[in-house]
């Protein structure tokens, strides 16, 4: 059964195409399932601030590599690579279609294109970490900047972790870290891949009310909530967007003023987050791009599903 991808950026809708897409199948007596691409929706508890769709709205769909991490461990491109592979191999297996869903760019790159990760040298990884810790992780993605705008480009600034295996990896591969990337060519599993795109100033609007209802729905609370079970001990889980600027404001008193500047920066930095990912998902030839809104949305993903160039 060959898999469905929807990627795209964040804020355009690919959950619910997904829900949709999935009923529909079930209605032409196809099962489906689908298999989350979303890195901070891998972690239980973080549920507001990623747009994790609850249990009751999910349709009964069976939904992989949701809340498989608890808040202190490290997500890893590699782990989930290895695990949502073996999801789409066991759906395909059961004979449903794996439909895979989200806008993590190196999370759905490392999975539709096979993707061999570099070695790693402890000693290079604990200097570069060093340094981290020493000059703070805005000064460390500047410096990966000047050796690889590429990399740096691909990485959130406030990404540490990333930040210092990408430095690791130009080290000792004297190449960009791009250069350890796949080559694009036919995706795994003959995967079709549907991105979901709007205008600009639609998107930001979509986002800017994505950001409200979440600080509407409790954010702060449940990043209140992550505290007590150790969120600043995880390394990806405390610098996600929302999460990282809600504990900012926490530790700057939590008082009104600082928690709206807090709704104000998560949405710019999902915002730039945005940009990154067109930038990203854009130089893939192989996505078929249709618009949120656009009539026959359901239609036209099956059909690049059915008819993959």
């Amino acid at each position: 059964m060959r898999p469905l991808a929807i990627i795209g950026p964040t804020g355009t809708g690919k959950s619910q195409l997904a829900l949709d897409v999935v009923e529909r199948l079930s209605g032409e007596g196809v099962g489906a399932e689908i298999v989350n691409a979303d890195a901070m929706q891998l972690y239980r508890g973080m549920d507001i601030g990623t747009a994790k769709l609850p249990i009751d709205e999910r349709r009964g769909i069976p939904h992989h590599q949701l809340d498989v991490l608890t808040i202190t461990e490290t997500a890893s491109v590699a782990r989930y690579q290895q695990a949502a592979a073996a999801d789409i191999e066991a759906i395909a297996a059961r004979g449903a279609v794996p439909v895979v869903v989200g806008g993590s760019m190196l999370y759905v790159q490392s999975l539709l294109d096979d993707w061999s990760f570099p070695a790693t040298d402890p000693e290079v990884r604990a200097r570069w970490e060093e340094r981290l810790a020493e000059v703070g992780v805005g000064n460390l993605h500047a410096e990966l900047a000047r050796r690889d705008p590429a990399a740096a480009a691909a990485i959130l600034p406030t990404d540490g972790r990333r930040t210092v295996r990408a430095l690791e990896v130009v080290e000792l591969t004297g190449q960009p870290f791009a250069a350890s990337a796949p080559r694009v060519g036919t995706p795994r599993w003959g995967t079709a891949i549907v991105g979901l795109d709007c205008d600009t100033t639609i998107l930001d609007e979509r986002l800017a009310k994505r950001t409200d209802a979440m600080f509407d729905q409790g954010l702060v609370d449940e990043v209140q909530g992550l505290l007590r079970e150790g969120l600043r001990d995880g390394v990806t889980a405390s610098r996600a967007l929302g999460y990282a600027q809600v504990l900012a404001a926490l530790d700057a008193g939590g008082h009104a003023d600082r928690l709206r500047e807090a709704r104000e920066l998560t949405y710019m930095g999902t915002r730039r987050y945005v940009r990154r990912q067109r930038s990203w998902f854009r130089r893939d030839h192989r996505v078929q791009w249709l618009g949120v809104g656009d009539a026959g949305l359901v239609d036209d993903t099956l059909l690049a599903w059915r008819h993959v160039l």
